[in-house]
């Protein structure tokens, strides 16, 4: 089988199990028509279907499916030969047997079987009820439907409902211990920005040059020093003696 298939198949009993408590063995229904498309696709029912599942199952039937069978005579007497093989499953009409399709809605009410059925009346019917589970042959290949509509919202209102519940039990236990859901936390007060750290922020280039700028512009002028003229000896002597 491939893996794809496989996936699918684990993936609708996985939803089945989890939601509706089919478990292993999982029991198989079949009618006669299913056995009659097998025999039409030479497909050993038991063979084949246990391969599929690849875990425990149980095939049965009912003595209402049986006996609808042979009632239609000739057409019919390769896929009554299959369909008696399997485990006769009492249904609780014993004595006073109806319709193959009416057994099976009946049987399906209260417990959880795996319905294998080529009858698409009979399928129609139970894809409008939540929790069937159907199972039929795609020419040669064993096929598991996936979950109906109704299966799924079923489960979605169900899902929902737990969770409201669930809300409600949250909710009372806060007001028991004396939590207000509606007081509205205060809202923090935000800060102003301060002013930086003078001796952190680090002067620019450009700001100490202009400093050092205006500092050398307000020193005062510098006075320049007399030079002394070197006078000759003999000049020295005449203007001493004038």
């Amino acid at each position: 089988m491939k893996i794809t298939r496989y996936k699918k198949l684990n993936k609708t009993l996985a939803f089945f199990s989890a939601h509706y408590n089919y478990r292993e063995p999982y029991q198989v229904l079949i009618d006669a028509t299913f056995c009659q498309a097998a025999l039409k696709n030479k497909v050993i029912v038991e063979e084949q279907v246990r391969k599929y599942f690849q875990v425990q199952v149980k095939l049965l039937t009912t003595q209402c499916i049986i006996l609808e069978a042979e009632s239609l005579g000739a057409p019919l007497i390769g896929a009554t030969q299959i369909v008696k093989k399997f485990l006769v499953h009492k249904c609780g009409h014993e004595g006073n047997p109806i319709a193959a399709s009416e057994c099976i809605k009946q049987m399906t009410k209260d417990s959880r079987y795996i319905v294998a059925s080529q009858d698409k009346a009979l399928q129609t019917s139970l894809r409008k009820v939540p929790g069937r589970c159907l199972l039929y042959l795609h020419k040669a290949t064993p096929t598991l439907e996936t979950p109906s509509q109704a299966s799924k919202k079923w489960v979605q209102k169900k899902l929902k409902n737990i969770l409201t519940i669930d809300i409600e039990k949250i909710e009372n236990l806060k007001s028991q211990n004396g939590i207000n859901l509606t007081e509205e936390k205060p809202k923090s007060k935000r800060r102003s920005p301060k002013n930086p750290n003078p001796l952190s922020c680090k002067k620019s280039k450009k700001q100490s040059v202009n400093v050092r700028t205006l500092a050398n512009s307000s020193k005062p002028p510098m006075k320049g020093k007399r030079k002394r003229i070197k006078l000759p000896r003999h000049v020295k002597e005449i203007l001493r003696d004038s």
